[in-house]
């Protein structure tokens, strides 16, 4: 008489990590105020010359970053609106700075300007020198100008163009009269060792533009995985308690016909950014 084999009794399953994306995110509550503040930004107006901006006295905040680099998907997540910001299906053709408000309706604290993506191969040259002036002129003269958001993709770190952007406003930051957040984006793609690379290696460039009276800060950022959103908000929340408080400002009317197509980027920003 054979023996009976003892069955093996199954180990219960192995518990595996979740991945940081998935994992419960705490936010604070200056997050979701921040958030909150974010959300209410309302398309207003476009323009192709610094001339046709308001030319009022409320801070504006500049998204900026170079063509792909994430910026529409970065403000359409930060502002938990989907096509706030949207990509042109002709990467680099739509050459406008797009105006948002934030804040009530009826009395908005500040603008969203979000700048065209620069350094896209296929715009002409002469266009392109067009577009750098305006720009330079943008960022280093606009009075109303509080703070910058520089797009920046992690898995390259900053480029000759971002640094020449960035040469435009250097003075302007040194002095605290310009802040500076730097979003590196995509960093969802980089490993655990390769993001903190990355964001070191930002931290020496950054360090030339870091003085007493300075503020500038830095943060991985996904649009994907919603990494980073959190800081960034809070972040920009900071931004708006520090505005200095702007009375009896009138809105300029809305040109007709700029509302669909106003604000448009670059095709290849959403979509690299969701692969």
């Amino acid at each position: 008489m054979t023996e009976a084999k003892r069955t093996r009794k199954p180990s219960p399953p192995r518990a595996v990590p979740a991945p940081v994306y998935k994992k419960p995110v705490v936010v604070s509550d200056e997050a979701k105020e921040g958030l909150g503040w974010l959300h209410t930004a309302r398309f207003l107006t476009s323009a192709s010359k610094i001339s046709q901006l308001p030319a009022g006295d409320m801070p504006e905040i500049a998204f900026v970053g170079r063509s792909n680099a994430g910026k529409s998907s970065a403000i359409n997540t930060l502002a938990q609106q989907r096509q706030l910001a949207f990509a042109s299906k002709t990467p680099g053709r739509t050459q406008l700075i797009n105006l948002f408000t934030l804040g009530p309706r009826e009395a908005p604290q500040a603008f969203l300007a979000d700048l065209p993506g620069y350094g896209y191969a296929a715009v002409a040259r002469g266009k392109k020198l067009v577009w750098q002036k305006v720009m330079a002129d943008y960022l280093e003269v606009r009075r109303a100008l509080f703070g910058v958001v520089l797009m920046v993709d992690s898995r390259h770190g900053f480029t000759p163009l971002d640094l020449q952007l960035m040469a435009f406003i250097a003075q302007r930051v040194k002095t605290g009269e310009v802040k500076l957040l730097v979003l590196l984006t995509k960093s969802d793609k980089l490993s655990k060792t390769e993001a903190r690379q990355a964001t070191e290696a930002a931290q020496q460039v950054l360090a030339d533009f870091v003085t007493d009276d300075s503020d500038v800060s830095v943060t991985l950022f996904s649009s994907l995985r919603r990494l980073g959103v959190e800081d960034a908000a809070e972040q920009l929340l900071a931004w708006r308690k520090a505005m200095p408080e702007r009375v009896h400002f009138e809105l300029p009317p809305m040109p007709e016909g700029e509302g669909g197509e106003a604000v448009e980027d670059d095709a290849e920003d959403v979509e690299d950014d969701a692969g």
